[in-house]
Order: C-alpha cells, then sequence, then structure tokens
C-alpha cells in the first residue's frame, strides 16, 4: 500500500502559504521534525496525523494519501490483469491476498493460477509453478462454480500440462495431454512436445499432421467468417487483404495440381473473393476471381477427391477426409455461397460464366 504523506504534508502546508518554520511553531514541533516529514525520511506520530488533519482542515484518510480499493472480486482481479500487463512483482502479493478472501471461489482461484502461471513461466521460477498447479487441482475441485463457457475440466488439464512442462517434468505434461485429447484439441502441443523430446519422431509427426489439418480448417473458417463482418462494416479492402491471405495459405499447402478438397475451398474462396473485388471497385479483379473459380469447381467436380493426401505437409491423413457445410459439390458450395453473399448481379454473372463458356 502506498501512502502519500510527506507529499501531502507539503503540499498543504505550501497553500497555505507558510514555512516550515511556521508549521513547526503552530504543531509545537522542532523545524527539523516537518523537514523529516517533507522528505520522507520520518513520519510523525498518530497524534500529529491526527493534529495534522484537522489544522489542514482535512481528513486523516486524505492527507495520508489513502484511498480504499474496491476489494470485490471483479475488480481484485481486473487490478491484477493491469499488473499482468506489465509483469509488477505485486500482482503475486495481490494474487494471495485475493486467494485469502475467497478461497472457495472458482473464479478467484483459476485466474489467480493463471497468474502464478504467467509469472512463474516468465522468471522459470518453479515456486510459483507449484502454486500454478496446486491452484489449479482446486480450480478442478471448484469447477461445478465454473459459468465460462471457454474454461472445462479439459482446459484446465492443458493448463496443469503446461506447468508441468516447465516445471521439466514432460512426461508427465505429455500423458496428462494425451488423456485430455478429446477432438484433437492437445494434438499440436503433443506433437511439438514429442519432437521437441526426440521420444518419437513419427508418432509427433502423426499428431502434428493432425494440428496442422483442424488449424488450417479453423483459421479458413474464421476468415470466411470475417469477410461477413467487414461486409457488415463495408471494409471492403480489409475483406479482400483477408481472402488474399487464405488463398496464399491454400496455396501454400497444396500440393500439385490435383483438384482435391482443397481446390473445392479454393474456389469458394474464389467466389468470395469476385464479391469483395467487385464492392471494392475491382472489377476486372473480380471478373478474373470469378473465371478462376470456375475452373477449378469444373475440375473437381468433374472427379470429386474428398481427401487430404495432397495437403504439405501432413503426410499421416492417409484416413482424413473433408467435408464443408456449404454443399457436397463445388458447384453447389458456390451456388449456397451467392445465396447467402444476396448479389443478384454476382450470381447472375456466376450463371453466364458457367453457361455460357
Amino acid at each position: 500500500m502506498k501512502l502519500s504523506l510527506p507529499e501531502n504534508i507539503r503540499r498543504l502546508r505550501k497553500e497555505r502559504r507558510m514555512t516550515q518554520e511556521k508549521l513547526a511553531e503552530a504543531l509545537g514541533v522542532t523545524v527539523g521534525a516537518v523537514y523529516k516529514w517533507e522528505s520522507g525520511q520520518s513520519q510523525p506520530e498518530l497524534n500529529l496525523v491526527v493534529e495534522l488533519a484537522d489544522f489542514f482542515d482535512t481528513s486523516v484518510d486524505v492527507l495520508l494519501g489513502y484511498r480504499m480499493q474496491d476489494n470485490r472480486l471483479d475488480s481484485s482481479l481486473n487490478r491484477l490483469n493491469a499488473c499482468c500487463r506489465t509483469l509488477d512483482p505485486e500482482a503475486i502479493t495481490e494474487a494471495e491476498k485475493i486467494l485469502g478472501r475467497y478461497p472457495h471461489s472458482f473464479k478467484a482461484v483459476y485466474y489467480c493460477s493463471v497468474i502464478f502461471m504467467v509469472y512463474g513461466a516468465a522468471g522459470r521460477d518453479p515456486h510459483l509453478l507449484r502454486r500454478a498447479l496446486e491452484l489449479l487441482e482446486r480450480a478442478r475441485v471448484l469447477l461445478p462454480q465454473n459459468e465460462d463457457p471457454r474454461i472445462s475440466a479439459v482446459t484446465i488439464s492443458g493448463d496443469m500440462a503446461t506447468a508441468l512442462f516447465l516445471l521439466d517434468e514432460k512426461e508427465k505434461s505429455l500423458e496428462l495431454l494425451k488423456q485430455n485429447n478429446a477432438g484433437g484439441i492437445f494434438s499440436g502441443e503433443i506433437g511439438s512436445l514429442l519432437a521437441v523430446s526426440d521420444n518419437d519422431p513419427a508418432e509427433a509427426e502423426t499428431f502434428l499432421s493432425e494440428a496442422l489439418t483442424a488449424g488450417m480448417s479453423n483459421l479458413l473458417t474464421a476468415i470466411l467468417g470475417y469477410v461477413f463482418v467487414y461486409r457488415s462494416r463495408k471494409e471492403w479492402r480489409s475483406a479482400v487483404d483477408i481472402l488474399n491471405l487464405g488463398l496464399d495459405i491454400l496455396t501454400g499447402l497444396k500440393r500439385g495440381d490435383t483438384p482435391d478438397v482443397l481446390a473445392k475451398t479454393h474456389a469458394e474462396m474464389l467466389v468470395m473473393l469476385a464479391y469483395v473485388q467487385k464492392e471494392a471497385g475491382m472489377s476486372a479483379e473480380s471478373r478474373d476471381a470469378l473465371k478462376k473459380a470456375r475452373d477449378l469447381s469444373r475440375r473437381f467436380d468433374s472427379r470429386p477427391d474428398y481427401s487430404l493426401t495432397n495437403m504439405r505437409f501432413a503426410d499421416h491423413t492417409e484416413q482424413s477426409v473433408a467435408f464443408d457445410i456449404l454443399g457436397a459439390s463445388a458447384s453447389d458450395s458456390i451456388a449456397e455461397l451467392l445465396r447467402l453473399l444476396g448479389d443478384a448481379e454476382l450470381a447472375q454473372e456466376w450463371k453466364e460464366l458457367t453457361e455460357n463458356e
């Protein structure tokens, strides 16, 4: 707790145009005492603090510079987050205070565990990392209180695995990740840990392939979502940029020129690109994107292949297939996209391109 008594005595004295000698005389103390108070070398006794507050016609709290903190849980956690942004070491003390006030609150225990994890990782401090593990174990017991859908027993297990890894307990970390890898949520972490530990490169590659495939799907889905966000704001250039990013990723992941499921996705994204380019006033580019989409969709629909065997880097996807919710064929998917976009002019242009050429 930081007080500002020295500064306040000096400020209030000067506001009343008093010298240190005059203040000392009024309080019946030496000039040296006043000097030491204002320089922070010593503090007045409690009775003199009260007398000073009375003399300056203010409260003791104001004179001391004390402000009562809002110690409600959310306010306390907000202060913790502010400390964390600059790695202020005061966060550790504050976290322990919060745990003292709210020892049976899931929210307090979990978010304080995150603080100890962050500071433990930053300083490679095993004591703080052990404290984080202890709190994560307690958070699992308190999990029925949790109201944040982003946090579950699985994600807490992932946090614990991270702490164990930082404590150089890699085998325990790996085991915990594998036990909780529902839906491949930790495949990237498992693959990386196996690769870094040099335990089993072949097994590592299997998990990494799975993670790369899922990551690509999630990223492209997010990009398509962003397009509709940018459309609502009429930020057409941003929409063009993010679609070009997605197309670059697809191109970089494609091996060869086989019209597989990546080509189908490529065609869908080109139609989206044509739409936003048209809205951005890029008519020639929009027409070119539509033509490329038509050619890709025709090639895919002539010999559909939903496997991911032609995806670069993901060399363990022999059993993997991919579908999207837009439609089975490329032409069906593009028709659905055009319906969602609701652009009659673009739909007509697509119809002309696919029917007349």
